[in-house]
């Protein structure tokens, strides 16, 4: 029996034994020794997303391989790893185009839990993943080897935050040298954002959000500007940075649909606005501004960065090891599995980038 956190919508989350079923084929079971919180984690336990209970959350992770499935060739036990809710087939229409992270396959993870709790009762991998667990069992295509001096709570960050949040920029909108790039929404996605702006050579990188604390954070990871939309309204601000016309890219981390429709009126005729973050079910419409937009600007969806997880994230690794890319510094804290409950409860209130759970 392991321990996992098991929720119920509504309840507090409660450390469970549970059983782990071996990994069947194509399938790896990992032990986990890292896994940070992120705010889509928080929707899957709060229930915005629906979905059944109980549930077991986190999709940050990172551990070491303790099982192989048959017909698995890209790790093997002692491997160390990180883990995503990324899985791919390598043949569906997606994947043949090179968009593995629209994979439309069905897997038997899809229909079937490994984790059980001491009844017997299946228990939902929360975002393809249960990183709240002391183990889980993933596709061959979550995992992707990292090296031995890469720290387990460092590595966990890229699993979600930071493909997601850098690969916006730079295999989403693919940002050209010298652009001006605006982050609307600047916590652990956000901050990646603006280490991507940096990469990609922005010449203006401006940060807007409600807390100065994470403004400040903004600065530090490479923002040139920072608007706190409390005391400013960023629209005009953002127009008189950039000559009245607007920035070439905006970039909105958080989920909320109001906050899309005024990151609209950031850009420049034939700029492009991307939406990143994901809002909860009941906040999914927005309105634009057609005549806005027939004016050239572009509307992009983003969906983990665009990632190709087998290729991006050894490239992410190297940037870490040249010290291109700031991963130690995104971690506000370190909780013990059994203090889950005030890590999560501190990142709704805003005071952390991210929180880490380390086993």
């Amino acid at each position: 029996m392991k321990s996992a956190v098991c929720y119920e919508f509504g309840e507090p989350l409660v450390i469970e034994e549970v059983e782990i079923d071996p990994p069947q084929m194509g399938e790896v079971k990992v032990k986990i020794a890292a896994c940070a919180i992120c705010h889509s984690d928080i929707h899957c336990i709060r229930g915005a997303w629906g979905g059944t209970t109980p549930v077991v959350a986190g999709h940050e992770a990172a551990g070491t391989i303790t099982e192989v499935g048959d017909n698995v060739h890209n790790v093997r036990p002692g491997d160390r790893v990180v883990v995503s809710l990324l899985r791919s087939c390598g043949r569906c229409f997606y994947c043949a185009i090179g968009r593995p992270y629209n994979c439309e396959a069905e897997f038997p993870l899809d229909r079937e839990s490994r984790l059980h709790n001491k009844h017997g009762v299946a228990l939902r991998q929360g975002i393809r993943t249960a990183g709240f667990a002391e183990y889980t069992v993933v596709d061959q295509t979550q995992v992707v080897k990292v090296p031995e001096d890469l720290p387990f709570d460092a590595a966990c960050l890229l699993a979600c935050g930071v493909i997601t949040g850098l690969g916006a920029v730079t295999k989403t909108a693919q940002v050209e040298v010298g652009s001006s790039v605006v982050v609307v929404g600047v916590g652990g996605v956000g901050l990646n954002s603006v280490q991507g702006a940096v990469l990609s050579g922005a010449a203006k990188i401006v940060a807007v959000d409600l807390l100065d604390h994470k403004l400040e954070a903004a600065q530090f990871f490479g923002a040139t500007h920072i608007i706190n939309a409390k005391r400013q309204d960023p629209i005009p601000v953002v127009l008189e940075l950039t000559e009245g016309r607007g920035a070439d890219y905006a970039f909105v981390t958080v989920g909320s649909s109001p906050v899309i429709t005024q990151a609209s009126q950031m850009i420049h005729q034939g700029g492009t606005l991307v939406i990143v973050g994901m809002p909860p079910n009941d906040d999914v419409e927005f309105t634009l501004n057609a005549h806005h937009f027939t004016w050239g600007r572009t509307l992009k969806g983003c969906f983990m960065g665009s990632a190709r997880l087998s290729v991006d994230l050894p490239r992410l690794v190297a940037l870490y090891q040249q010290g291109r890319l700031k991963l130690d510094e995104l971690i506000t804290a370190r909780y013990p599995l059994e203090e889950i409950n005030e890590a999560i409860e501190s990142m709704e209130r805003g005071e952390a980038l991210r929180n880490v759970i380390v086993f």
